[in-house]
């Protein structure tokens, strides 16, 4: 049967003493949140809904919320949906606004360790330091069961304690630094060995690459060759360095030449270094960049590039931790020579266009002299392999090539740059097995006494046969 105060289909079916249903109309269940009674026009049309009075011949069959139910239809009404779909995001919204959990943290945090002498005071002012926090958060908690739980047992706490509702509250506590994996890689971001280590999990690999003499270029690849370049060749050129040789003839009218100028550009970074160039001449090898610094400048990781005078005016290093390179430079009598240690993700840091890098393919094949070829000069072969020998007992490519700037020259300090190359080779090749290389044929060969009076010996029987 149809009652009055409610459209047709509909019934009551509960007695209850809340107030019936207007058309159209539905009260909040009442086991729903707090939250979601507070939101909106639904709430106030709940609330208006209370103050409509009994229909007359009402029939109530007992306690429970009412059951004037809405039809199908009035289902169907996209108003209806709308509304709902509203106070859905309308509370998911207030609820992830709300921070109890940070002022429960900072409570648990203040009252962790708390020492014996002092601790009920310093408690007190842990539980107001927490009620002050839950005051800041409640337009956006007020309907977080959490946080009126905590609002509730602070009261009980201070009651308990004795503690006043004012008085002292902790210092606020310091901001959290970023998440660890961030603060790690902040702090190493400029030492590339220790970032590498804490991103793969291993060191990283490096590359050697060294430049002396004549010049020989002994390449990344360990490849060995002697040049005959004049002019100006760049060495490396990628994304962080800049390296670049400047040869002359050793003497005038000799196709022999030597590296005389050295140029190196340490290229900007961010958060590590200002821009850095470093110039070096025969006879002036300075322990300081172009401006003067002996850093990569005022930035945070400035001091992840150095440079030190090991000995004045002949021997200069550069550390560039920030991209994991080592730099030395030498002065053996009229020449310069050039040695790194780079890691190997920083070697091959660069692009198609940047194609023409001694360290990395050598020189140009047109560039390229055999050493066996150009053994007669100003000194005869064995007294420059004695010489040689004297620093460099073992027979590889650093002694051929000895042997060869020797002969070619004349000039005895080339002993000293073979054997200074072969040193930094030595501290600076990740595998030492690769320390020597051997090319047969490629030095000077010697030709013994003996072998000179074998080939006398002969020449004379050959004579004598032929005059019978």
């Amino acid at each position: 049967m149809d009652l009055p105060g409610c459209p047709s289909g509909q019934s009551w079916v509960t007695r209850t003493s809340q107030p019936a249903c207007p058309p159209g109309k539905e009260l909040p269940a009442p086991g729903d949140s707090s939250e979601r009674a507070d939101a909106g026009e639904l709430l106030n049309e709940g609330r208006r809904s209370q103050r409509v009075s009994n229909p007359r011949g009402s029939a109530w069959i007992g306690m429970g919320k009412p059951a004037c139910r809405k039809s199908p239809r009035q289902l169907e009404k996209p108003s209806f949906f709308l509304r709902a779909l509203l106070l859905l995001l309308f509370c998911r919204n207030v609820s992830s606004q709300c921070k109890i959990r940070r002022c429960n943290s900072e409570y648990v945090a203040a009252t962790l360790n708390l020492r014996r002498s002092d601790r009920n005071a310093v408690y007190c002012n842990a539980l107001r330091s927490y009620s002050h926090c839950t005051r800041k958060i409640a337009r956006t908690c007020r309907g977080n069961l959490a946080y009126h739980s905590a609002v509730h047992g602070i009261e009980d706490l201070m009651i308990q304690n004795n503690c006043s509702k004012e008085g002292p509250t902790l210092p606020p506590r310091p901001r959290p630094l970023a998440p660890n994996h961030q603060g790690f890689e902040s702090l190493f971001m400029c030492n590339y060995e220790k970032s590498f280590l804490y991103k793969h999990g291993r060191l990283p690999r490096y590359q050697h690459c060294a430049t002396f003499g004549d010049p020989h270029i002994r390449t990344f690849h360990d490849d060995f060759h002697t040049c005959q370049v004049e002019g100006s060749w760049p060495l490396l050129d990628n994304d962080y360095l800049f390296v670049q040789a400047t040869s002359s003839p050793v003497v005038n009218g000799s196709n022999a030449t030597v590296t005389s100028k050295l140029t190196i550009i340490f290229k900007n970074m961010k958060e590590c270094i200002d821009q850095k160039v470093y110039q070096a001449e025969i006879d002036n090898l300075p322990a300081a960049f172009e401006d003067g610094s002996v850093n990569g400048g005022e930035r945070p990781g400035g001091s992840s590039l150095t440079i030190r005078d090991l000995n004045p005016r002949r021997h200069v290093m550069i550390r560039a931790e920030y991209i994991g390179t080592t730099i030395v430079i030498r002065q053996a009598g009229r020449q310069l020579s050039f040695s790194i240690r780079a890691a190997e993700e920083v070697a091959r840091a660069f692009t198609e266009e940047q194609d023409l890098q001694l360290c990395v393919d050598g020189c140009p094949r047109s560039q390229r002299i055999s050493r066996s070829e150009g053994c007669h000069g100003r000194t005869t072969t064995e007294a420059a392999r004695a010489l040689c020998k004297e620093k460099l007992p073992v027979e590889d490519v650093y002694f051929q090539s000895c042997v060869f700037d020797v002969v070619t020259s004349g000039d005895a300090n080339f002993t000293i740059a073979a054997h200074g190359a072969l040193e930094d080779a030595r501290d600076f090749l990740p595998n030492t097995s690769k320390l020597h290389i051997f090319q047969a044929g490629a030095g000077c060969s010697r030709v013994s006494s003996s072998s000179l009076l074998l080939l006398l010996l002969t020449t004379c029987l050959l004579a004598v046969l032929l005059h019978f």
